[in-house]
């Protein structure tokens, strides 16, 4: 079996009125990589900080490599590699400097591995960290997250805001990382194709809890669009178990569907409808529909 390197069980976290984290449970196993998605304000940067320690759990827990990570940060965040959107770097310092001043406290530190990223990314050593463009500055972020070769990578939006070039570079980066080593990875990210290219399996936060929880081709087929046409106008969306987001109006509508065909045509008989078609969705048509939809 393979290791689990995250456990989280029944954990919840409020601030104020508001249930920010509602009884989560979630396991990550090694060699995974996890693409975490919501809207903002879902849960997602308060789960993650959970997983770092910055919080500290109102009830249920948190094991990350089996340790807590509130109660032994160094033994945690030593194997984590960690880049979010705001970055954090010290902007007086300049690259080579940053680079010395990381690789103090890894010992698993590779130097030369470092050295490739910084050529990749385009890094001069010289310049200050305060100078460089919101995508170079990610760029160096990325290259101290990846360069002692950590044991969990974990992003938190890291190319939110960044042009499609840096963006494509830190998505290389990722795959690269993740074919190369099978690391695992926690990648949460509001750019859903981001989040389809490089992950394995989705789990979807809507209101503080988890609503999706399943390898990426079992989401993608379970879930369809269908269009359906009614001999009589419906004026409210069909009342047909599985349907979400339901858009049309009178005798044709459409909507985000998951279930069983023979179930969906027996509905539809019964309401003197038919399936005019069905087809295959993305990843972010399902989020869209969570996000938005109307659920019968």
């Amino acid at each position: 079996m393979a290791e689990t390197i995250l456990e989280i069980k029944n954990l919840v976290r409020s601030f104020g009125a508001k249930r920010a984290l509602d009884n989560i449970n979630l396991s990550l196993e090694k060699g995974t990589v996890l693409g975490l998605v919501g809207q903002n304000g879902a849960g997602k940067t308060t789960l993650i900080k959970h997983i770092l320690g910055l919080l500290r759990a109102e009830s249920g827990s948190v094991r990350v490599f089996g340790m807590d990570p509130v109660a032994d940060p160094p033994g945690v965040l030593s194997k984590i590699g960690y880049l979010s959107e705001e970055g954090d770097l010290p902007l007086w310092m300049k690259v080579d400097e940053l680079i010395r001043y990381s690789a103090a406290f890894y010992p698993g530190w590779d130097s030369k591995y470092a050295e490739e990223l910084q050529k990749q990314f385009g890094l001069s050593s010289g310049a200050k960290l305060g100078s460089l463009s919101k995508g170079q500055r990610a760029r160096a972020g990325l290259l101290i997250a990846l360069a002692f070769r950590p044991e969990l990578l974990l992003l938190d939006e890291p190319s939110s805001g960044l042009d499609p070039v840096v963006r494509k570079d830190i998505l290389s980066a990722v795959i690269r990382t993740i074919a190369d080593e099978g690391r695992t990875v926690l990648f949460s990210s509001h750019l859903l194709t981001e989040v389809e290219q490089v992950s394995d399996r989705v789990v979807m936060i809507q209101d503080g809890k988890i609503v999706i929880d399943d390898e990426l081709a079992t989401i993608k087929q379970e879930y369809c669009q269908v269009s359906l046409r009614f001999k009589s106008p419906q004026t409210v969306p069909p009342s047909i178990s599985g349907g979400l987001h339901w858009q049309g109006d009178g005798r044709n509508w459409t909507a985000l569907w998951s279930g069983d065909t023979d179930q969906l045509l027996a509905s539809l008989s019964a309401l003197d409808g038919e399936l005019v078609s069905k087809r295959g969705v993305s990843l972010d048509e399902i989020f869209v529909a969570y996000a938005g939809g109307e659920k019968s």
